[in-house]
């Protein structure tokens, strides 16, 4: 993983960094679509890395974790989560875990008053607490009604208990989990999955960040399934990108 890391900040150096402001707006419209096109082909990617293994058992429940907070984490986990459902025909569910910042209701344009700190807190099929989005076997179970204490809800033993009922209700579950350097929260719900993908943020996140998260993760038995750089401005070799 050094030499991964290594690699990385001699490729971060992007010209386009410290380049003038695209004036042209076709040339901007361009990037953005490139960025949109490798999102697609990063989420597809990840779904064959981590949910189509072919020599192993397949993980059914994974949690999404960023090292720093704002690396897109969200974003990821709602692009794959679209693409697991567009290529299989399975139930998926995304759960957002990320109750001090919640974000997918918005990616979705859906609301938020309604979902896991409810059934956490409540009685009834988990089903009820989570809604249709975009495509139907695609279903998004928000992190609902908010507030300081509902952090603490991650260590109840219902949490527990309503992960084993996804695993029954859904063939797939993607848990958005807020970011490891702040809180113990990814942890908590890694215990509870079939393994974690670790979100980088390309040119942000520290080597020793990433290092400290990873021993983090090991030292509470959760299998790292891959490691994801968000937000780079160029294309990786995949001779490289293998190296995580």
């Amino acid at each position: 993983m050094s030499k991964y890391f290594e690699t990385i900040e001699q490729m971060e150096k992007d010209p386009l960094l410290d380049s003038e402001p695209m004036a042209a707006s076709a040339a901007a419209t361009e990037f953005r679509a490139g960025r949109q096109q490798w999102a697609a082909e990063e989420a597809l990617s990840i779904v064959q890395t981590v949910f189509q293994r072919q020599s192993q058992e397949q993980p059914r429940v994974v949690v999404f974790a960023g090292v720093d907070h704002g690396s897109g984490c969200s974003q990821i986990c709602a692009t794959v989560a679209e693409s697991l459902a567009r290529h299989r025909t399975t139930r998926v569910c995304l759960v957002e875990a990320n109750f001090r910042s919640p974000a997918l209701p918005a990616i979705f344009g859906t609301t938020n008053h309604f979902g896991l700190t409810n059934a956490l807190l409540g009685a009834g099929p988990i089903c009820c607490f989570a809604k249709p989005v975009v495509q139907d076997n695609l279903w998004l179970l928000s992190a609902g009604a908010c507030t300081e204490d509902s952090p603490n809800l991650l260590t109840s033993d219902n949490l527990r208990e309503r992960v084993k009922e996804m695993r029954k209700d859904f063939d797939s579950v993607i848990i958005d989990a807020p970011p490891l350097t702040r809180y113990s929260d990814a942890v908590v719900l890694g215990q509870l999955s079939d393994g974690l993908v670790l979100v980088l943020e390309a040119g942000t996140t520290r080597r020793e960040a990433a290092f400290a998260a990873a021993k983090t993760l090991r030292s509470a038995n959760i299998p790292i399934l891959t490691a994801v750089l968000n937000k780079r401005t160029f294309p990786i070799p995949k001779s490289v990108y293998r190296m995580v």
